[in-house]
């Protein structure tokens, strides 16, 4: 099995009147796990629709070099998870595996009941009886086990506690691992999941604000850590896209091209240095870009 991988170009979408995405121009390489970001209304949830088929855009959409929408073998192939379940509500849970079974080609039966001992759901249960938590649960249980060459999680953690989001995590990577394919992982808990992102795309009031490799992002600029007047010295003049302070201890991340002479001069004078936490990038990216269209 190989990824899908995803092309659009100007795509846009719109809910009567209202724009819901606005030119967006993506590719997304196969066999990559790929970070969905945006604040609530961004349109995430629109574009991974249009992907899976659900929903018609103007412009190109182009999955494994098809149109999707009402294409038939795209639709088997590809799998997003919603919070809104899309399941058998009225059917216990083992019913819906066997829906499943046949309804998605690579769909492993046998992973999906091992997941399910995991997760300790039980297979009896129907899905209208299952806690917020469990029915998350259940959701990234099937995206596991459908591996479907593109298969996308919208907010999959919803519910979740955090054990079981590390699990999610954990069996996300290790059968990514063992069976490739495209996926596209959306969430607002970023600091937990940026460290499986291969790539970051960020949409921002149905526009794509940027779309890079993840390591790019996290090399181009670095946190300071130390004495806040040796950090404030080190940091003056720069791009701070994030602060924190516990005492007189100070952290700040800056965001741009540093000079490597800056950065070994600060490690001598005792700072710790490091990468970009991505939320902290992403949450400046926002703001700035909310206050700058209010302007």
């Amino acid at each position: 099995m190989t990824g899908y991988q995803v092309h659009t170009e100007s795509l846009g979408v719109s809910y009567g009147d209202s724009p819901a995405l606005t030119g967006v121009s993506l590719d997304l390489a196969p066999d990559r796990i790929h970070g969905l970001l945006g604040r609530n209304g961004a349109g995430k949830t629109t574009l991974m629709s249009v992907l899976a088929s659900l929903r018609r855009g103007t412009g190109t959409v182009l999955v494994d070099g098809q149109e999707p929408f009402e294409n038939e073998a795209v639709m088997e192939n590809t799998c997003l998870i919603r919070e809104s379940g899309d399941l058998l509500v009225d059917e216990r849970l083992t019913t819906n595996l066997s829906f499943l079974e046949g309804a998605r080609p690579h769909f492993d039966r046998a992973y999906a009941e091992s997941l399910m001992e995991a997760f300790r759901l039980k297979p009896r249960k129907k899905p209208q009886a299952l806690s917020r938590g469990q029915a998350s649960a259940f959701g990234a249980i099937v995206g596991l086990a459908s591996r479907s060459p593109l298969t996308m999680f919208d907010e999959v953690h919803l519910g979740m506690d955090a054990p079981s989001r590390q699990r999610f995590y954990d069996e996300l990577l290790r059968d990514f691992a063992e069976h490739p394919r495209t996926i596209v992982l959306s969430s607002h808990l970023i600091s937990e999941i940026e460290h499986m992102l291969e790539t970051v795309t960020v949409l921002h009031e149905g526009k794509l604000l940027l779309s890079s490799e993840a390591d790019d992002l996290h090399t181009n600029g670095a946190t300071l850590t130390g004495p806040a007047e040796i950090v404030d010295r080190h940091t003056a003049g720069q791009q701070v896209v994030g602060t924190r302070d516990l005492g007189p201890t100070r952290q700040v991340t800056v965001f741009g091209n540093l000079d490597e002479a800056a950065l070994a001069a600060a490690e001598r004078e005792g700072l710790q240095v490091g990468a970009v936490p991505l939320q902290d990038l992403f949450i400046h990216l926002t703001d700035t870009q909310s206050d700058e269209e209010a302007s």
